[in-house]
């Protein structure tokens, strides 16, 4: 396996700026779900996935620059983890991200309120890979 290039250097600042961030957009999704704000409950949701992946990615020394590399962070943590559930849950993140581009009309509140649960269940499964990395290359 090669090294892979860093999208931005290990900082621990920049890492727990990207855990909070993540909480915060989580905690942005389920109030936006509450006044049925559907696009940005999704939105947010797919945000708080995203920014804790690049939690990860940083600490671990991978790229994440855009959208498409996600599921590469999501694959290579559910590696490193040994946390298979990850992939799926990286589906979900992606889901909500596609609502953001559906008709409100098709957008199903209770289908995205599961799929925040399942982004909860998400940053606190990646949330331990945002320990520098140990040495693995992805």
């Amino acid at each position: 396996m090669t090294q892979a290039r860093s999208f931005e250097p290990y900082d621990p600042e920049v890492v727990e700026d990207y855990r909070q961030q993540a909480r915060e957009f989580l905690t942005k999704s389920r109030e936006y779900l509450a006044v049925d704000d559907l696009h940005q409950a999704s939105e947010k949701g797919w945000g708080a996935a995203a920014w804790m992946a690049k939690a990860v990615a940083v600490s671990q020394g991978w790229e994440y620059r855009e959208h498409p590399q996600f599921g590469v962070v999501i694959y290579n943590a559910s590696i490193l983890s040994g946390n298979d559930r990850l992939r799926l849950l990286g589906g979900a993140a992606y889901d909500l991200h596609r609502n953001y581009y559906t008709r409100k009309r098709f957008l199903v509140p209770d289908a995205i309120a599961r799929n925040l649960e399942d982004m909860s269940e998400l940053l606190d499964a990646l949330e331990p890979l945002t320990e520098p990395s140990n040495g693995l290359t992805a």
